[in-house]
């Protein structure tokens, strides 16, 4: 069995493919790998180059694979449709021609529940018949990904969207076809929203066909809830940490991986805020030694 970590252009800041304040992709390459990694996500598309040729030659120059890519579109505002589906087919041809597997939908933050990230007794919540389309939108997309392209698609919970708490993921998987939607499983995230990624994990390990590492800083997070702190403050707050140094069990979550006889990449994530005092680097090297302490490879 094999388990091989790689690392996100999300660790450096770059959420956004304009945002001004984003390293240049050739760094984020470079970065990654000094800091010891083999794999890297696709960031946002745009930010790296969609000529395949040009991102070839570049993940090649620095011994990194490429691994998978993430929609992180909102999902969750029709008015937006267009811009999702354009982000999605440009993503998948992006990973197929770099022979990528994992393509990862997220439901992005929506002024609507910024505020109660991580409070699930008060965020709001959508309709039925908003639900309805929200969820055929995101299977339209898993369905293309799957059929068309040949991905391994993965639904992926994030703070702030509305594929955030438990219920709703879960809800999501009852009603969507597995064959077409997998789960892409953030740890952090999970922990954000006040549930136990371990838990989750267990009960639904047959179809994590994917996973994103992150840990959260325990006392931020109590902060944040105490605080009523909405998510982009949280992340001011420096809610994401280094691995190992949160509420996450990595020990754990290795154990339950490794009891499933899970195979492939576990891609470490930490968000970051480009604007504070931060080494992304020298985090990504941090986490990749505190994941080979703990026995991954």
């Amino acid at each position: 069995m094999t388990i091989r970590i790689g690392n996100a252009p999300c660790s450096w800041g770059v959420e956004f493919a304009d945002d001004p304040r984003n390293p240049t992709w050739r760094k984020v390459l470079k970065d990654c790998a000094d800091a010891g990694y083999k794999g890297i996500e696709l960031g946002p598309i745009g930010f790296m180059p969609e000529d395949p040729v040009v991102l070839a030659e570049a993940l090649a120059e620095n011994g990194l694979e490429l691994i998978g890519g993430v929609v992180f579109r909102p999902f969750h505002d029709p008015g937006a449709w267009a811009e999702v589906m354009d982000a999605a087919m440009r993503t998948c041809k992006a990973l197929v021609s770099h022979g990528a597997k994992h393509l990862v939908l997220i439901d992005s933050i929506s002024p609507r529940r910024a505020p109660t990230a991580g409070r699930a007794a008060e965020a709001e919540q959508m309709d039925s018949a908003e639900w309805v389309a929200f969820r055929d939108r995101i299977t339209t997309v898993a369905k293309m990904g799957t059929e068309v392209y040949g991905l391994t698609v993965g639904i992926h919970a994030h703070a702030a969207g509305f594929i955030d708490f438990e219920p709703e993921l879960e809800r999501l998987l009852d009603e969507v076809d597995p064959a077409i939607l997998k789960i892409c499983f953030d740890t952090g995230h999970h922990s954000y929203a006040g549930y136990d990624p371990v838990a989750f994990m267990r009960r639904h390990i047959d179809r994590i066909s994917y996973m994103h590492f992150k840990d959260i800083d325990p006392k931020v997070k109590a902060d944040a809830i105490a605080n009523r702190t909405g998510f982009y403050d949280a992340c001011g707050q420096g809610i994401f940490c280094n691995l190992g140094k949160g509420d996450v069990d990595f020990p754990t979550v290795r154990k339950v991986l490794l009891d499933a006889k899970f195979q492939g990449w576990c891609t470490v994530e930490q968000d970051c805020d480009p604007t504070l005092d931060v080494s992304p680097v020298d985090d990504a090297r941090a986490n990749r030694e505190y994941l080979e302490s703990i026995g991954f490879n």
